[in-house]
């Protein structure tokens, strides 16, 4: 798949998804790495989502998928948690120094207001931690 993926490099962009959860940092590193893929699109179904989002911006990616409190999931993996939650993923990008241009708090009233319509509560945790410093 990486060979067929380089093949767009510099025509399109090439993101990579996960979307049944189940990769780890090493192997999206190198795929990202591999295929020069400009993003990645993770699901946190077993807790790996954020750290392999990381993984692919170290090997050279510069797109990443999210979803406002996590929502969505895969039609083809029941069990499949939903996606990286856009807040918690901007949280963890500021807090490396990544500049997302991303108004936290905007994005933190957005995952509360759709908690509230939705009547549930959402996949991801800062909407509900708040940020940090408080």
């Amino acid at each position: 798949m990486a060979e067929l993926a380089s093949r767009f490099t510099g025509r399109a962009e090439v993101v990579l998804a996960d979307t049944i959860g189940v990769a780890t940092p090493s192997a999206v590193r190198a795929l990202v790495e591999r295929a020069r893929a400009t993003g990645f699109h993770g699901h946190n179904t077993r807790n790996t989502g954020y750290a392999n989002c990381l993984a692919a911006l170290e090997a050279g990616g510069h797109l990443l998928d999210a979803s406002v409190g996590g929502l969505g999931g895969c039609p083809f993996s029941p069990r499949a948690t939903g996606n990286v939650a856009t807040e918690d993923l901007v949280y963890l990008l500021k807090g490396e120094g990544v500049e997302t241009g991303i108004d936290l708090d905007a994005l933190v009233g957005v995952a509360r207001w759709l908690e509230e319509v939705l009547g549930r509560t959402l996949e991801g945790y800062v909407y509900r931690a708040g940020g940090w410093p408080p």
